[in-house]
Formats: C-alpha cells, sequence, structure tokens
C-alpha cells in the first residue's frame, strides 16, 4: 500500500514541475503583448489583457512549485 502512494506522489510531483509550467506561463504572456500589439483585429486586442493577466497569475503560481 505504501508503494503506490509513493509511486502516485512521484507522478504528481513530476507533473507540477516549474520548467514546463513556467515556461507556458511566459508563452502565454507574450502571446498577450503580441496580441496588444497586432494592428489586425479589435477582438484580438480585447482579449489581450486576460491573456497576459492569466499568464501572470499562472507564473506567480507556478513559482511556488518545486524544480
Amino acid at each position: 500500500m505504501t508503494g503506490q502512494t509513493e509511486q502516485k506522489g512521484r507522478g504528481v510531483r513530476r507533473f507540477f514541475r516549474r520548467g514546463p509550467w513556467g515556461a507556458a506561463a511566459t508563452v502565454a504572456i507574450a502571446a498577450g503583448v503580441v496580441m496588444l500589439m497586432q494592428p489586425f483585429s479589435l477582438a484580438v486586442f480585447g482579449y489581450s489583457f486576460s491573456v497576459i493577466l492569466a499568464g501572470t497569475v499562472g507564473f506567480v503560481i507556478v513559482s511556488h512549485f518545486p524544480d
């Protein structure tokens, strides 16, 4: 029983790693900035702040994940 719990804990720790999630949050922030600066669509411009905010909140949360 202890072995299964230990393996489950490793899987969760492996899933919540700082590297990939931090990169995804950074990509979301960059995508939001690109959306903010593009001159083609007002709808995309309108969602840019939400994307930047979600990326920033995600980055703050991810900064507390283990390495």
